[in-house]
């Protein structure tokens, strides 16, 4: 039973859950059919995690991909593949997301671009992806914070949209079989907004004594890159939305270890365009893993040992960067230097074996041997003779929990969806708050993706949903 609000609205709004980019991307497609939107955050500032996003969004294909024009065509594969032994299960459903997400890719970036006026126009191959197809911006700011930037700003600039934040949807309200609003608490004061409802709130990956220990106990102990709070799909099943892929959990091979704060279970995240780009793992002065497989396959490799430090779980695991890959990221390096999360140094800092694993890895790239590890790709690397003095950019990395695959099953029309696989009229959403479009592994780049794909269909659909409604 819901408590009785100290505020109710009698005006009819969209309201979008969560500031996250698929909260954005939603909020932005309902006000170019001009609907009012009222966007609840449950933080003090929005943007969630898509702000943080630093290796950029996957796009395919682009003018700004290298090669021949539309030579990018596997990008359905590589999703495909990445996503595992999952597809076993709602196979066609999952196809038919895919397809939707990578379908959908280039005009994604178009729209942010051409319309938006963010600049995504360099491009990185990351692990798990057959061509370079992550695209981000060449200046300083990191794409995720240049891009959600962007559209608040376009949003704070119309008069239909609205913000609230340190507010939190306690309630979805359902009349009959339709959703009608939403009940939510800002400090003491309860209130309920009415109209369509898209639901942008995240997924549960700071949620560790909440859903994730629920569905993932073994991950108990990991650090993670998010920040503690707990998860919402609890909110849409409520109202009888169906769940899918909730054990299948992310976590990112390469997160920072802070020198200065080593036991902290909060990381920040080593962007994987750093190996995108060239940067390679060295454990104990060697390789160990292809850098550019998917972070499923890395993390495993990593963590095939045990741990270094048991609370939180961690090893210790080099991150290394040359002259040539700093070059082409050093608006992420200088910041990481700035944070005291990588430091500027020579090889014979990194102990016994270093000269030589790196050097192997420099032959590699100058194609004087073949990876025994199976790298083909090695992005800017241009150190050819390693010596003790070499200059060299290094951090510690660690695993750490990352991004739920988990969530609310959605069409591809962003609908949520009942156990019968029905849509519930009134509802939206997007985003890692559904499941169902990744599988076993993310492919870096497709979070961004996703939120942008389902979160501006989401918002067409709401905005049909609410014109239609609107005599009622």
């Amino acid at each position: 039973m819901s408590k009785v609000p100290n505020q109710t609205s009698t005006t009819r709004h969209a309201i979008v859950v969560g500031s996250g980019l698929a909260g954005l991307s939603a909020a932005s497609q309902l006000i170019a059919h001009k609907t009012p939107v009222y966007l609840l955050e449950r933080s003090a500032k929005p943007g969630g995690n898509s702000m943080k996003a630093s290796s950029g969004i996957n796009g395919a294909p682009t003018k700004y991909q290298p090669g021949p024009p539309l030579s990018d065509t596997s990008f359905y594969d590589d999703t495909v593949k990445s996503a595992g032994a999952a597809l076993s299960t709602a196979t066609k459903q999952r196809e038919s997301l895919i397809s939707t997400l990578t379908n959908s890719s280039s005009g994604a970036v178009s729209w942010l671009v051409d319309e938006k006026g963010v600049d995504l126009t360099v491009v990185a191959q990351l692990g798990g992806h057959s061509f370079p197809r992550t695209h981000r911006g060449a200046g300083q700011t990191p794409p995720g914070a240049s891009i959600v930037t962007t559209l608040l700003k376009n949003l704070n600039e119309s008069p239909l949209f609205h913000l609230e934040t340190s507010c939190v949807v306690t309630d979805v309200l359902k009349t009959g079989d339709e959703v009608t609003g939403v009940e939510y608490s800002c400090g003491e004061e309860t209130k309920v907004l009415n109209g369509p409802v898209v639901f942008a709130s995240g997924g549960f990956a700071g949620d560790a004594e909440g859903m994730l220990a629920a569905y993932r106990p073994d991950l108990a102990g990991f650090p993670s890159t998010n920040d503690p709070r707990p998860g919402s799909q609890h909110l849409l099943t409520h109202v009888g939305a169906q769940l899918l892929d909730m054990e299948s959990v992310q976590v990112h091979p390469t997160s920072f270890v802070d020198p200065k704060n080593v036991s902290s279970p909060a990381k920040f995240l080593a962007a994987e365009m750093l190996r995108g780009e060239g940067g390679l793992l060295l454990r104990d002065g060697k390789r160990f893993v292809n850098e550019m497989l998917t972070r499923k396959v890395v993390t495993a490799a990593v963590t095939s040992i045990p741990a270094t430090d048991s609370l939180p779980r961690q090893w210790d695991v080099l991150l290394v960067l040359d002259e040539g890959v700093y070059e082409r990221t050093a608006s992420h390096v200088g910041f990481y230097l700035w944070k005291g999360l990588m430091r500027k140094t020579t090889v014979a800092d990194l102990g016994d074996g270093a000269v030589a694993g790196i050097q192997a890895y420099a032959d590699i790239v100058a194609g004087a041997s073949v990876d025994p590890l199976g790298r083909e790709t090695f992005g800017h690397w241009k150190l050819r003779d390693v010596s003790p003095d070499s200059v060299v950019y290094v951090g510690r990395v660690t695993p750490a929990v990352h991004f739920t695959m988990g969530g609310v099953v959605i069409s591809p029309q962003s609908e949520v969806l009942d156990k019968a696989g029905i849509p519930i009229k009134g509802l939206w959403a997007a985003g890692e708050v559904t499941g169902g479009i990744h599988g076993d592994n993310r492919l870096g780049g497709s979070s961004l993706l996703e939120c942008v794909v389902f979160g501006r269909k989401a918002g067409d659909q709401a905005a049909k949903y609410f014109a239609e409604h609107a005599r009622d």
